[in-house]
């Protein structure tokens, strides 16, 4: 047995039976093995980019890692993005990039890199294989660190010759601890203060926080006190939809971040971090949180948020209470294209079950309101901020969640980072509906001009313009063997909605904004 058939074996009995690749030569023996040894499903993406994030995408939907085949340094590069967006949101992955064989990293080649050192900015764990012999037992560690609370990204580097050469073998699973318990005093602040009244009160919710348990214990503390809960501004998973107690995000919006936090006395962080502003704006506060605000951390993210939410809802004597209602399932939308008329028909049309990956950006900051009313399904943020997060991320949804039908709201200008995963959609027949958010334009960065206080003349908004010429987004799709259709009016894009939602495999809607 080779090093890379040990490594193939390994993944497998630690519980990772999917792979997303984009090989080089380097890699050949452990694309060889894949072949070899049964058992492991292997997705092919067309950039790096899109293999990191479906790797992202699959893991926050099947609960485990999967594993990543990238060529070399340059390879891991490609996909740095989306490991930073994967590290942001927790998200366990098992990267595997191939290297020089040990021997002929010293000659200086082509694509010799510092693979290590461009894992680490987006890795909790790294290590490079030095022997064929110990490949296995890498592995193995590699799957327990990526398992570790709350979910990390474990990057094993591969050089060639420790897969072609013989000796390898097979490692058993390492045992994983579970996530730790906060500590008593950690809920006896929280529910001090919750015992004197909710008003002033913040519940900020993250992570597992989000689960329909996570989200039905805070639905009995507010209930009891009367204390605000809301969630972070981008979220690995969030349930939603009726019976799922709805909760606002932090917004992006500076000023608009500080009116929603304002008059909050007492932050309580269930998993989540002190918010701060996505950057930093000349004159404006950095952080949204009043000055005068008391921080308590009920769990960090590391720990079991859903114990201490159960814990603190018992501490304050809440009494279990029925899910919340959410209002009447709104009517799909009427007319010209607006973020209100597109997360109606959303909330009227989808189906029970969905996962909707979000990358809708500026035009999506108002769907929440519109969907809550939908039936139970989860939704999947952009986390870390490097775009084109989000066609790979509901690739991998639609793979980790076989059955849900995956619905993307993607922008468009995010969108060509990675407009690879339609083909790999394609290729694999997966239930993905992509509502292409067409505005022409890089939207957000107009907002960020004002934000600024920058004066753009003809050559900085020249920048900002995705026409001249206009990308036409049906052919687009129709080249990498999707199906797809123009929506310019609310009810095109039920009609649409509605056919895709009917058939399976991927379809795609450029929605003209």
């Amino acid at each position: 047995m080779n090093g890379a058939e040990s490594l193939v074996h390994t993944l497998l009995k630690s519980g990772v039976d999917t792979c997303f690749a984009n090989p080089g030569t380097s890699e050949m023996h452990y694309v060889a093995a894949l072949d070899r040894v049964p058992g492991m499903r292997c997705v092919l993406g067309l950039f790096e980019g899109v293999v990191t994030g479906a790797a992202d995408g699959y893991a926050r939907m099947a609960g485990k890692p999967a594993a990543t085949l990238l060529h070399c340094g340059p390879g891991l590069a490609n996909g740095l993005a989306n490991l930073h967006n994967a590290r942001r949101a927790n998200t366990p992955i098992v990267n595997i990039p191939g290297d020089q064989a040990t021997y002929h990293r010293p000659l200086d080649a082509p694509l010799t890199a510092d693979t290590e050192g461009w894992a680490r900015g987006v890795s909790a764990w790294v290590r490079t294989a030095t022997s064929s012999r110990t490949v296995g037992a890498d592995a193995a560690a590699a799957v327990a660190a990526a398992r570790t609370s709350p979910g990390q990204i474990a990057t094993l580097i591969l050089p060639s010759d420790t897969s072609w050469d013989e000796g390898g073998e097979v490692a058993e699973a390492l045992p994983v601890p579970p996530a730790a318990a906060s500590a008593p005093s950690q809920i006896d602040e929280p529910a001090r203060v919750l015992r004197q009244g909710g008003a002033g009160v913040l519940l900020l919710l993250s992570g597992t926080g989000l689960s329909e348990r996570g989200l039905a214990y805070a639905h009995r503390i507010a209930v009891h006190t009367g204390c605000r809960v809301m969630a972070g501004g981008s979220n690995a998973k969030t349930a939603r939809g009726q019976g799922r107690l709805s909760v606002d995000r932090v917004p992006y919006v500076v000023d608009a971040a500080v009116k929603a936090l304002s008059g909050t006395r007492h932050l309580i962080l269930a998993g989540a971090k002190k918010p701060v502003t996505f950057f930093a704006y000349p004159g404006k506060v950095q952080t949204s949180v009043p000055p005068d605000a008391e921080l308590h951390v009920l769990a960090r993210p590391e720990q079991d948020i859903v114990d201490a939410l159960g814990r603190l809802a018992e501490a304050i004597g809440a009494p279990k209470t029925p899910g919340p209602d959410n209002g009447v399932r709104p009517e799909p939308g009427r007319g010209a294209i607006t973020p209100e008329s597109v997360a109606a028909t959303l909330g009227a049309l989808m189906p029970e079950g969905a996962v909707i990956a979000d990358e809708s950006v500026t035009f999506g900051r108002g769907f929440f309101p519109l969907t809550k009313a939908a039936p139970p399904h989860d939704w999947l943020n952009v986390t870390g901020g490097a775009i084109g997060g989000g066609p790979p991320l509901a690739t991998g949804a639609a793979i980790g969640a076989p059955g849900r039908r995956v619905i993307n709201l993607q922008a468009d200008g995010s969108a060509m980072y990675t407009v690879q995963s339609l083909w790999t959609q394609a290729r694999e027949r997966l239930d993905v509906t992509t509502i292409l958010l067409s505005n022409r334009k890089y939207a957000i960065l107009l907002g960020e001009l004002a934000n600024v206080g920058a004066n753009p003349g003809r050559t900085a908004l020249d920048m900002l313009d995705l026409g001249n010429p206009d990308i036409n987004w049906v052919q687009l799709a129709n080249s990498m063997g999707v199906e797809g259709a123009r929506a310019d009016n609310a009810e095109t894009l039920a009609d649409l909605l509605g056919h895709s939602l009917r058939r399976n495999g991927p379809f795609l809607i450029e929605l003209l904004t």
